[in-house]
């Protein structure tokens, strides 16, 4: 069963700051799932093939065949900044 150090451990893990109302929400919405889960479980599913898909699919890849690519200066031309041929992008990670 899930309880609020649940959510409130799993929220920290998203970075994410939630009210106590959120917190209490969520715990209730997480619960019913798992309850509906644990309903789910109680289905004889024996003689139902796996799948993976529900309706019919077939392989839709392309060939995989070599073609020409754009050459590096057209790939830069919008690039709002660029250097030494390469896109600069700011950095998103700390240290």
């Amino acid at each position: 069963m899930i309880d609020k150090k649940d959510v409130e451990y799993s929220a920290d893990l998203a970075h994410l700051k939630l009210s106590e109302e959120e917190k209490e929400l969520y715990t209730e919405q997480i619960a019913k799932i798992f309850d509906y889960v644990e309903k789910l479980n109680e289905l004889d599913t024996e003689d139902v093939v796996p799948t993976a898909y529900t309706v019919p699919m077939k392989n839709v890849m392309r060939e995989d065949k070599v073609e020409e690519s754009l050459d590096r200066e057209k790939s830069l031309a919008n690039a709002p900044d660029k250097k030494e041929g390469q896109f600069r992008v700011p950095k998103i990670m700390s240290e």
